[in-house]
């Protein structure tokens, strides 16, 4: 399921109306968002997510965030570390300023009532449809392995995690578009055919900034190549220290050419509010110890404040866990609701 050109034209000017009613209206609308807990967050979730949801959170938006732990195996085999990346993560939640009072964070495992609405959920889209699903086209071809159901159904997995506590928003960048696609269709379907019970949620199309890892590919922790939010001050510099640039002494922005250069510039221009081009004028002959101070300088005074209400927070080891709890509590309640209205719609109340 692909989004032509004209249609996403056509979403992208319903997202600016969409974004005019949020700031108008913030409490008609629930916004469903949240990742897998595969690792520690870094820079990339803070700047291309995080930070977004506190600024709708202060709109006055009901902000959800599941921490998908079941869709950790979609592409792996074990769930590793997931007790400890789920509490990493709700610290940083709320160091970065989410109010863990107003929001709901849980956990997918957590909510049998929401995993139950992938049985109705999948008898409403087609197997040729879930080939078609960009990130599964995408894990077929670079998987070395047979293409798990798991894999296969994770759009529908993504309905039932948006549908159930009838999110009606959901901030995404281009690429997320089709899961989406898949959620509102499902909504459609089962309104369709059973009864009125889903909302159709809606696309935020967010500015998600391309943030690389600090060599220049894609930011991730099998790479050793992400800034951790978590991380201290010396951790960070020791990190950027160890980035590999180039010897032309001249600083230039080139992702193709030049991807450890660019990715430092990348880093300190995000922190600094700057532009990569700027910073490389300013930096000139300078080389690479001069681009590594400015990089270390610009995220270590950026995140000073996030790294000590992170430590405030984590020397309280009930925190993170009775927050959870809280979440998974709200989000059960309305789970159940939810698939009472579902079994009722379906005629399957005995």
């Amino acid at each position: 399921m692909t989004i032509p050109s004209d249609s996403f034209a056509a979403t992208r000017e319903r997202s600016d109306e969409l974004a005019a009613e949020v700031a108008a209206h913030p409490n008609r609308f629930r916004v469903l968002t949240g990742e897998r807990p595969t690792g520690r967050l870094h820079l990339g979730h803070y700047f291309g997510t995080i930070r977004e949801r506190v600024r709708l959170q202060g709109l006055g938006v009901d902000l959800w965030v599941i921490l998908a732990d079941y869709q950790v195996i979609t592409d792996r085999d074990t769930l590793g570390q997931v007790r400890e990346n789920v509490v990493n993560a709700v610290l940083d939640y709320a160091a970065a300023g989410i109010d863990t009072s107003r929001a709901t964070v849980f956990t997918h495992s957590a909510v049998p009532a929401l995993n139950q609405l992938m049985l109705p959920f999948l008898s409403l889209v087609t197997e040729a449809e879930l080939h078609r699903n960009p990130t599964v086209k995408a894990e077929l071809a670079a998987s070395e392995r047979a293409l798990s159901g798991l894999m296969l159904t994770y759009p529908v997995h993504q309905a039932a995690d948006i549908l159930f506590c009838k999110g009606n928003l959901v901030p995404v960048g281009k690429d997320q578009l089709p899961h989406l696609e898949v959620t509102r269709v499902i909504a459609r379907r089962f309104n369709e055919r059973f009864g009125r019970v889903f909302p159709k949620p809606q696309a935020l199309l967010t500015a998600t900034p391309e943030i690389p890892g600090l060599d220049g590919r894609k930011m991730s922790k099998s790479y050793a190549n992400a800034i951790s939010l978590s991380m201290t001050a010396d951790e960070t510099a020791a990190l950027i220290r160890r980035t590999p640039t180039d010897g032309d002494r001249r600083i230039t922005f080139d992702p193709d050419a030049r991807p450890g250069v660019s990715a430092l510039l990348t880093t300190a221009a995000l922190c600094l509010g700057s532009d990569e081009a700027t910073l490389a004028d300013k930096l000139g002959d300078g080389g690479g110890a001069a681009l590594k101070k400015l990089a270390t300088d610009a995220v270590n005074d950026f995140f000073a404040d996030h790294r000590a209400r992170r430590a405030e927070l984590a020397a309280d080891p009930d925190f993170a866990i009775g927050l959870v709890r809280e979440g998974n509590r709200r989000a059960n309640e309305i789970a159940e609701r939810t698939l009472d209205q579902v079994r009722s719609a379906m005629g399957t109340v005995y």
